[in-house]
Parts: C-alpha cells; structure tokens; sequence
C-alpha cells in the first residue's frame, strides 16, 4: 500500500471563506483517492488537526453538512452511509484543474478556429459577394438582396431575381477530433511515485478545454493497460492503476477505430505514458515482456504508428520518464509516425499539452 507524505501546510489568505478554502484541498484528495469520499475526508481531518484549517466557529462536520447541502456530494444508496462526489463536484473537478494547469486561458473567449480560407463556411464575415450556383441560400444577405431588387426592378413590377441576390462570405472553421490516451499500468505509481493523479488532471483539464472553448470538437478518451477501453469524461477522477502491463497496441487500435468515426478530416491522438509498451495480444492469449524493447512488442508498435500516419492522424507523446533506451524508443516511434514527442516533468505535462494542442488545432487538411 503506497502512503502519502504531507508537507507543511501554508494558507494563503485569499480573502475566501473557510468552506472555500477547505473545499480547494478536499478536491485536490479526491483526485488523489479516486474519489472515494471517506478517504478524502479522513485525510483532511488529519490535516485540520495537524494545521488547525477550521476554526471555532466551523469545523469538519460543518463542512460535510455544507458539501451535502450545497450537492458536492450524494447518497444515492440509503442503505449505504457513504457519499459518493456528485455531477456537480465532477464539473468542480474540471474546472479547478483547467485553471490549475491552463490557468492563462482564464480570459480567452470561445473560439471555433477559423481560417484564413473563405468559401463555404459555417462562420459569417462582415464581407458580401454576389450569389453563385451552388451557394446555400441560409447564407443571403435579405437586406441588400431586396434593397437591389427595388433598384434594378422597381416598386410597380417587384421581383427578386438572383442577379439581385448577394451573400455573405463565410470562413472554414478547422475542427479536431482528438482522442486521448492514458496509461493506467502499474509503472504509473511504481517506487512510491504518484504519476496517475497529474495525468488524470491533465486529462481533466483538456476535455473542459474542449467541451467549454472548442464546443464543435470531439474528444474520446481511452485508457490502456493489458487492453484498452473507453471511458466517459465524468470518469476520470475515479481513475487507478491497476497491476497491468503496458499494451500500447491496444490503446492505439482503439483509438483509430474510434477516430475512423469521426468525420472530421483533422485528426490527432495524445498519449500519456511513462513506460515502454510490455504486451500485446496474440489470440486470446497475451505475449508480455517487462524487461527491455522486445522485438516482436516493438515491431507491433511501430506498425500502427506507421498506419496513423498515413491516415493523417498525428500522435504526439508525453513520455513521463528520461531514461536514454525510452528516450531512444519514443525518437523511433515519433519518427514512424511523423508526430511529436515530449519528455516532460509531470509539472510541465499540461502547458505542453495545451500548447500542441493549439497548434494542431490550426491547421486544415
């Protein structure tokens, strides 16, 4: 059983209330617990009496009975005493992580992307065009279509015409599909190192980035371990590593079976990971070796990384981890693909995220 090591404790006054000021790090255990209430709870008492965070006028049961009320969290079983986060703490969740780790996007506004490419489009521009064949008539400018009607054809015979017609122009708009890939195998809490829970922030704090600023994108999030499965948004605080190898093979197939959906001619896959793939599936059986490259795990690999490539569907990598033989593996696999690579420190992992992700998200094939 892997603890957990506290440091010293320094509020900041923020000019927030007691409830708030708790609420901020009962959050940040419940990712840590996979949202097991209880356990987060237990562990911000010990905080409360180590620290003194509540005060004599609100305690810990004050709190409970406001995160209760205030529907942070529910029973939804009455014959069972636990509480369980509610749909409300899940958004909560979200949110905080998007301003923990996106933190300057507080004020950026919602965007679709547009391009530089006017045509047809779904994005209205301030400039007009006379009608041509073909051009959606939800486009026509109704004031400057009719005031040229009366001009060319008079009050006595009015007619409309479409030499009379004038539209507007309209902007592509560049929309992604992406699909993202967490490593849940056992390497991600191996030697006392929690990488799970920064990886489930940043996966928290992408698919809020899409959902609230990129309404018309897709985002798919899988994890992979022995095999590879899709999970929903709501899932991710509740997120462990279980005792798996690594089958990268599976995440990735799932992922292009799922990316073969999606009309959207852009496409992308982001891949957390702190290890080399270990597994892959032969039949029913699985062929696994923890020790090294192996040759026939390798080859599987960098088949599908080629594949995607020629699908147009880039993989960029966020390899948790610097030694110089899974340094050498991700170079190869990156290549194979013609994606990108990161070697990052899990402080770093989201800003990289975000920044590759804005990137891609500008072009249009």
């Amino acid at each position: 059983m892997i603890g957990w090591r506290f440091s010293e404790y320094i509020g900041q006054e923020d000019g927030g209330s007691v409830f708030d000021r708790l609420l901020k790090l009962f959050q940040e255990l419940l990712v840590h617990t996979s949202g097991d209430v209880s356990e987060a709870l237990s562990w911000l008492t010990q905080l409360d009496k180590q620290y003194n965070l509540t005060t004599s006028d609100y305690g810990m049961a004050d709190f409970i009975q406001d995160l209760i009320d205030k529907g942070y969290i529910e029973n939804k079983d009455p014959g069972n005493p636990n509480f369980t986060p509610s749909a409300k703490m899940e958004i909560a969740l979200r949110k905080k992580a998007l301003d923990d780790i996106f933190g300057e996007l507080k004020k950026a506004k919602r965007g679709n992307h547009s391009t530089r490419v006017s045509g047809t489009g779904d994005e209205f521009t301030s400039e007009l065009k006379p009608f041509e064949f073909g051009d959606s008539l939800d486009n026509m400018a109704v004031s400057e279509s009719l005031r040229n009607a009366q001009i060319n054809h008079g009050i006595d015979e009015f007619k409309l015409t479409t030499g009379d017609l004038e539209m507007y122009e309209t902007y592509y708009q560049s929309q992604m599909s992406t699909v993202l890939m967490i490593d849940i195998s056992h390497s991600m809490i191996l030697y006392g190192e929690d990488r799970i829970t920064p990886a489930k922030k940043v996966a928290m704090a992408l698919s809020e980035l899409i959902t609230t600023r990129y309404p018309k994108d897709t985002l798919d999030i899988i994890v992979f371990g022995n095999d590879a499965w899709q999970i929903e948004i709501k899932d991710l605080p509740y997120l462990k590593v279980g005792p798996y190898h690594t089958n990268t093979v599976a995440g990735l197939q799932l992922a292009m079976d799922i990316l073969k959906k999606r009309r959207n001619p852009n496409k992308q896959i982001f891949m957390i990971t702190d290890g080399k793939p270990t597994c892959i599936k032969k039949g029913k059986s699985y062929y696994k070796n923890p020790y090294g490259l192996d040759k026939k795990i390798l080859a599987r690999t960098m088949n599908l990384a080629q594949k995607c490539r020629k699908l147009n569907i880039p993989i960029t990598t966020f390899m948790i981890a610097t030694d110089p033989y899974l340094v050498q593996f991700v170079d190869q696999f990156t290549k194979a693909n013609n994606g990108k690579a990161f070697y990052s420190s899990l402080d770093g992992l989201g800003e990289f995220i975000f920044m590759d992700y804005k990137k891609n998200k500008g072009k249009r094939r």
